[in-house]
């Protein structure tokens, strides 16, 4: 019981960190859109695909942040972490080794210096979605992990509660059966005491002098 109980307090504590950064998570994939938008509006198929990183992300968040209150969507908000993490470190890679060339295919008319200023704010923006990604990610599959064994405990406390009971019942349906058996044995002992002690009066009548 006290294991359990302490492991419940672990599960609590991890929820609410869950939602936190979840929340954290939301604010910062919202966020996300600005840069692209600025550069380009509307924007490119390169900045399209920008704005679809972003957008997998603040879904992962909000699911991840409804799974936490009800606990449900486990497959789907894993998922989803899975497909943001992907975009996310595609989109980084690309930014970092090939940035002027990522800039010349978002077509932004702004100054190139802007420009650079927002794709960088933009790579910063989705390093961070990524750690945060990540750390969700762990923390989503820890919490499942106790409410999994959470699970299992009250199962098995509920198999046990259904063995004593049908144990229960048994011992009561046994004492049940001795005690008719006790009770048919005296009646059949009461009367054949009876029976005996009309047959001896009908003896004495019928051969009394």
């Amino acid at each position: 019981m006290a294991s359990s109980s302490k492991l419940r307090r672990a599960c609590s504590f991890t929820s609410l960190l869950l939602c936190c950064l979840n929340f954290s998570l939301f604010i910062l994939s919202a966020s996300s859109f600005a840069p692209t938008i600025l550069l380009k509006m509307p924007p490119t198929s390169f900045g399209m695909a920008f704005l679809l990183v972003s957008a997998i992300s603040l879904l992962s968040s909000f699911v991840g942040f409804y799974s936490q209150l009800t606990y449900l969507c486990f497959l789907t908000h894993t998922s989803l972490i899975l497909a943001s993490l992907t975009g996310q470190v595609l989109t980084i890679l690309a930014l970092f080794t090939k940035e002027k060339a990522s800039i010349s295919m978002l077509k932004s008319p702004r100054d190139p210096k802007e420009a650079k200023i927002l794709v960088r704010l933009e790579c910063g923006a989705l390093m961070a979605m990524c750690m945060l990604q990540l750390v969700v990610f762990m923390l989503n599959c820890a919490v499942h992990s106790c409410w999994v064994k959470d699970y299992e405990e009250l199962e098995a406390e509920k198999e046990a509660k259904a063995r004593k009971r049908s144990r229960r019942i048994a011992e009561v349906q046994e004492e049940s059966m001795a005690n008719a058996t006790k009770m048919a044995e005296i009646k059949s002992k009461e009367l054949d005491e009876k029976m005996k002690s009309k047959y001896g009066q009908w003896v004495k009548t019928d051969f009394g002098p």
